[in-house]
């Protein structure tokens, strides 16, 4: 999710190209529909969360399938969502008002977790249904792993640590330490019953953070487009429905054990999607590609203005090149990069007018002509000449 440490503050507060164009440059997606497996014995499914964003899509998947639901929440976020689904009011915290006591002496065949963010209220939750359920599915991160710096992190590599005592506040240093222990924590309760689910960026239509949408509504403006790094820098992301589809797969399947799941299923570097993005939306969008060293020397620096994208030799340069091996010997499809960036924008343009106007992530527009500026002023060039 960035669900990366330097992001995930505004994330988890928003949370709260095309192969079909015949494109060269386009990342391919992975087995299509064909593959699905067939349907068999409807599951009875508990959500804790449902209502927003991954939540929406794991039920629509889930319904899909033919399986039952039943989702759990403060009743807040989206109350109006899916009517004709079970639904229960508590809290995560069980010191808050009637806590979990919806939960009790209920069975599921699965629950999924996609609202812990710290182990007290996952280890809450799991020690609860634990004699009641068979599988408990954990939304972790990939910024759960110690050292971001490095390529190919599998499952296997060392993750991040804290104190088990420390306050309970999702910071850029704690965000991943958390859900690290959250993931034991839900293993501890069920030994040997825990799926933990370790996603990237998370994107496509509902996503509230305005991450991954920035650029597809960027470069649909046109224009000279602040392009970070040299083009060479490796992003991943997934599509939430097809988190949802994985998910729901390896639920059936009574999968167990821990993922990475993002995407593309091939490498693909910031150059191509940028230009895969423009494909899609046509215009006239060209790409300045600034230098990371000069935007880290800019006072204050908009690198975390800018989404998606880790420089490969920065502190999180591990972010895109994460090892999804795994995962896709578990049965991980992607679709094309096209088809999550024209739902993506068809989604936001149904937003309220005033919401549009107030994207919640990207650079402005008026920081980023500053900036684009000061480049070609650094380089002695000029708008037309550095512009691609």
């Amino acid at each position: 999710m960035k669900l990366t440490r330097r992001g995930v503050i505004q994330a988890a507060a928003a949370l709260g190209v095309a192969q079909t164009l015949g494109c060269a440059t386009t990342p391919k997606a992975g087995p299509g529909p064909e593959a699905e497996d067939p349907k068999g014995k409807p599951l009875s499914i508990l959500i804790l969360g449902g209502t927003r964003f991954l939540g929406p899509a794991l039920v629509e998947r889930a319904k899909e399938r033919g399986h039952t639901l039943t989702l759990f929440n403060r009743g807040k976020t989206n109350p109006g969502l899916f009517p004709d689904v079970e639904k229960l009011q508590g809290d995560r915290d069980p010191n808050k008002g009637e806590g979990l006591k919806a939960l009790q002496g209920r069975k599921w065949d699965v629950v999924i977790d996609t609202s812990g963010y710290f182990p007290r209220l996952v280890k809450a939750s799991a020690e609860l249904l634990a004699p009641n359920v068979g599988q408990y599915v954990f939304i972790s991160s990939i910024s759960v792993y110690k050292e971001l710096t490095k390529a190919n992190l599998d499952e296997s590599a060392p993750v991040a640590t804290i104190d088990a005592a420390a306050p309970e506040e999702i910071t850029e240093q704690s965000y991943g330490a958390f859900k690290a222990l959250c993931e034991q924590a839900a293993e501890a309760a069920l030994p040997g019953r825990a799926l933990n689910i370790r996603p990237g960026y998370i994107v496509g239509p509902d996503d509230g953070s305005d991450r991954f949408t920035y650029w597809p509504l960027r470069v649909a403006r046109g224009g000279e487009v602040l392009a970070p790094g040299d083009g060479e820098d490796p992003v991943q992301f997934i599509d939430a429905r097809d988190l949802a589809a994985f998910i729901i797969r390896n639920v059936e399947r009574r999968t167990m054990g821990v993922f990475n799941v993002t995407g593309p299923t091939k490498p693909i570097k910031m150059r191509t999607f940028l230009e895969s993005v423009r494909e899609v939306t046509g215009g006239d969008a060209r790409f300045t590609w600034v230098e990371t060293p000069f935007l880290e020397q800019q006072k204050p620096t908009p690198i975390p203005e800018i989404p998606i994208w880790a420089a490969r030799t920065g502190a999180e340069g591990g972010l895109g090149r994460v090892s999804i091996e795994r995962a896709l010997q578990a049965g991980l499809t992607i679709r094309p990069l096209a088809d999550t960036v024209r739902d993506t924008l068809a989604w936001f343009h149904t937003l309220p007018p005033e919401r549009q106007e107030k994207q919640r992530a990207g650079i402005p527009a008026d920081r980023e002509r500053e900036l684009l500026a000061a480049w070609h002023q650094a380089k002695g060039t000029g708008t037309a000449k550095a512009a691609e």
